[in-house]
């Protein structure tokens, strides 16, 4: 087996625990560049809004951001960060604290980014 294979081997086991996989063919249309793209640019943006999503006080901004990742996550088949992400929208449009909230999500968050960091040899 290649150091190659078996680094994919490794691998897929936490990315596909992330990502749905399926979900993710069906919408690259199995091209491998266009997955790496897609998945590449979902993980910058996530941690941008949640970056800004800390930083925003007014609640339908933050309703807004989580709605934003929300929407992003289920395009990749990243289904835990968009339930994560539904909550916070939620807590945020009710006024409710989302210190917890949050919290899932970038917990979720951080799983996905680094299963696509392992995936593709990118530095976090």
């Amino acid at each position: 087996m290649s150091t190659m294979q078996q680094y994919e081997q490794r691998a897929g086991g936490s990315f596909a625990s992330a990502i749905d996989v399926h979900h993710l063919n069906r919408q690259t249309m199995g091209d491998r560049a266009l997955e790496r793209e897609v998945l590449e640019l979902f993980r910058r943006q996530a941690r941008i809004l949640l970056y800004r999503f800390e930083a925003q006080t007014n609640p339908v901004q933050r309703a807004d951001l989580a709605h934003t990742i929300k929407g992003s996550a289920r395009g990749v088949g990243a289904n835990r960060v968009a339930f994560a992400a539904e909550e916070l929208e939620r807590a945020a449009k009710a006024g409710e604290p989302t210190g917890k909230a949050l919290a899932e999500l970038a917990e979720s968050v951080a799983e996905v980014t680094s299963a696509i960091e392992l995936r593709f040899g990118i530095d976090g």
